[in-house]
């Protein structure tokens, strides 16, 4: 995050890697009624930044929540064969519900059954590989789960080439429309 707009009314974090809870865009985009919300293990951390927000929830996999009336369901985030996020970190996914929609922030997963049994009308699904599913898992799960649009993330910079995102959008069948948010 380049700008500091410090306008968050809300910020969710999935996990404690270093590019999913970065203090210094936590302090570009808190203000002083900002909520922070994140993974109950990850509780100290989030205490580090507690001066800059207004207050912090933590949350728990697979579990309903209404903040300041905000909607949120929790999913369980991990890999399903890979090392670096396990399932007993109880690391999350977020499906927000707003107007109406359900927006799916998948966070790093692998295609797990959690997240194939997501209901939503719109998908952020990470596509780099490596850390989570690849672009055509991740198409897959797109697929099963059948938002309106999906959204590819998590590719292009630290990890996932640039063109990761035509493989996945080439991999996602009709009539979901993908659309691109992350330009190169």
């Amino acid at each position: 995050m380049r700008e500091e707009p410090h306008d968050a009314d809300y910020i969710l974090i999935t996990h404690d890697h270093y590019d999913h809870f970065s203090q210094e865009d936590i302090k570009k985009a808190a203000g002083s009624n900002t909520i922070l919300i994140v993974p109950e293990k990850m509780q100290s951390k989030a205490d580090e930044v507690a001066s800059l927000v207004c207050r912090i929830i933590t949350v728990k996999p697979g579990v309903c929540y209404e903040i300041d009336g905000l909607e949120i369901e929790t999913v369980s985030a991990y890999n399903r064969l890979k090392p670096f996020h396990p399932k007993n970190a109880e690391w999350v996914g977020y499906i927000l519900r707003i107007d109406g929609k359900r927006i799916y922030i998948a966070g790093d997963t692998d295609a797990t059954k959690e997240a194939k049994a997501v209901k939503c009308d719109i998908a952020l699904v990470p596509i780099g590989g490596i850390y989570t599913m690849d672009a055509r898992t991740a198409a897959e799960l797109v697929n099963t789960i059948r938002p309106s649009v999906a959204i590819p993330v998590h590719y292009g910079s630290i990890v996932g080439k640039p063109d990761q995102g035509k493989v996945f959008a080439d991999h996602v069948k009709d009539p979901i429309r993908v659309e691109f948010k992350i330009s190169f």
